[in-house]
């Protein structure tokens, strides 16, 4: 969730020295928790520091998400936790963000998706309590879906990655140096 302060439709969080976060919408303090709610409503906000003007959204997201991954059933494992820090300062970084960012949304449109075709079989009579047991009983389902779906993912990936090697290959190709060979020095 990116914003940029020039939106007008942003509600300006400003956070004071003293860490405490205060909505200009509401002139009202307001915690973390009422921060997750407004991520949970779909408002869009901006956290900035009252003094300096920082954009903070980031960071109050990532507080956000480690109070939810300390308490109750973390959504990742230290190897996923692991394997993400290690794609910081690699060549890689950027596509990694904008990966995991287009299959979060795939798989929330998956979601969506989901919900909808069961509203058209069950109408409004699927309540809060029954959605909670047929998604108990599909997570299996999904989850093979979502497998798949990442195997094909992974799949497309590597056939890219093979084509721009071979891509590269060619235009380099026309250079009279030997793969693997390290380039002569012409200083004399």
């Amino acid at each position: 969730m990116t914003q940029t302060s020039s939106s007008a439709a942003n509600r300006l969080i400003k956070k004071y020295p003293n860490r405490r976060l205060y909505d200009t919408q509401t002139s009202a303090y307001i915690t973390l928790s009422d921060v997750k709610q407004l991520v949970l409503d779909n408002q869009a906000f901006q956290v900035v520091d009252a003094k300096s003007g920082e954009d903070l959204t980031r960071s109050i997201l990532l507080q956000i998400i480690l109070e939810e991954e300390s308490g109750g059933v973390p959504m990742f494992s230290s190897t996923a936790l692991s394997q993400i820090i290690r794609f910081y300062g690699h060549a890689m970084q950027g596509v990694m963000g904008t990966f995991l960012e287009k299959n979060i949304q795939a798989f929330m449109d998956i979601q969506e998706r989901v919900a909808e075709q069961s509203k058209g079989l069950y109408g409004n009579q699927f309540g809060p309590e029954a959605w909670a047991q047929f998604m108990n009983v599909q997570t299996p389902v999904l989850q093979n879906m979502m497998n798949n779906y990442i195997d094909q993912s992974k799949n497309l990936f590597v056939q890219m990655q093979d084509q721009m090697q071979d891509q590269t290959r060619s235009m380099f190709s026309v250079f009279p140096f030997k793969p693997g060979a390290p380039p002569k020095d012409n200083k004399k």
